[in-house]
Order: C-alpha cells, then sequence, then structure tokens
C-alpha cells in the first residue's frame, strides 16, 4: 500500500511530539501543568485579559481557550473578575498560585525557544518563520479556496 502522510497528520503528530516532551520536562520540574495552558498563560502575562483576547493573540480558537481557562480555574491558577468597564462582564487574571508558576516557567520559555532553535538547525529551515508564513498565506486565502481551485483545474 502506497500512502502518502497528509499536511494536517504530520501537524498533529508533530505537536503531539512537542507536547509530550515539554510535558516530561514539567514533571521533572515537580509541575503540575499542561502544555496546552501555555498559551494562556503567555497571553495573559503579556496583557490579555478575556478569553477573545486570548484567542486573538495565540490564534487558537475560542472553545479551546474556554476549555483550557476552565481547566486552569478549576486547578487555582486563573480566577474570574467582574470587568470594571461592564460588571457583567469578566477578566482573567492569574491567582497566586498563578502567579508563583508563571515565575517559575518564564525562564523555561527562554530554553524552550533555545530548544526549538537547535531543532530548527539541524533539520536545516527556520521552522517557525515557515510557519508564522504558512498561517499568514492561510488566513489570507484560506485552504478551501485553494482547494476549489484546485479542483477547478482537474474537471
Amino acid at each position: 500500500m502506497n500512502r502518502t502522510v497528509g499536511l494536517g497528520e504530520l501537524l498533529r503528530y508533530t505537536a503531539e511530539l512537542v507536547d509530550q516532551g515539554a510535558e516530561t520536562v514539567y514533571r521533572d520540574m515537580g509541575l503540575d501543568y499542561r502544555a496546552r495552558y501555555t498559551p494562556v498563560m503567555r497571553a495573559i502575562a503579556g496583557g490579555a485579559r478575556t478569553v477573545g483576547e486570548i484567542t486573538d493573540a495565540s490564534r487558537l480558537t475560542q472553545g479551546a481557550i474556554s476549555q483550557t481557562v476552565g481547566l486552569m480555574i478549576q486547578q487555582g491558577l486563573l480566577e474570574r473578575l467582574p470587568m470594571a468597564e461592564d460588571a457583567r462582564k469578566s477578566a482573567l487574571a492569574f491567582t497566586a498560585d498563578g502567579r508563583a508558576l508563571l515565575r517559575r516557567l518564564e525562564p523555561h520559555w527562554s530554553l524552550v525557544f533555545e530548544a526549538i532553535g537547535t531543532l530548527e538547525a539541524e533539520i536545516g529551515h527556520p521552522l517557525l518563520d515557515v510557519l508564522e508564513a504558512t498561517a499568514s498565506a492561510l488566513e489570507h486565502k484560506g485552504f478551501a479556496a485553494r482547494l476549489t481551485e484546485v479542483r477547478g483545474l482537474h474537471p
């Protein structure tokens, strides 16, 4: 059987390998922490206050962010606070435990980017730049449009 692995499969598999490696290191650091928390932690540390702002900062779906935020609230890392400008809405903020965790993670994240640099050197491609350019191109012209275009070439 001649089978070609697709883009989606490779992206998911690569993400799984990265997350598994990161979670192994988090456990070795004695942290009860999931790799999926990182985009939320980094966005809030960067000033994001709402699920929408985290979604914009991370480019992840609102559903994924909402689910992750829920887990982080259950774990005591985040809390919801009423927003001063509209008490019907809530802002997300670190709890004391969340702030303590952030202080431990920030130096680690520098090492993560260093490790990504070694991976990029090994494979001979600027992986982050390639993924950023790919995401940007797909934001400009979605994959559905690309498939439709190619399908029109092969009636």
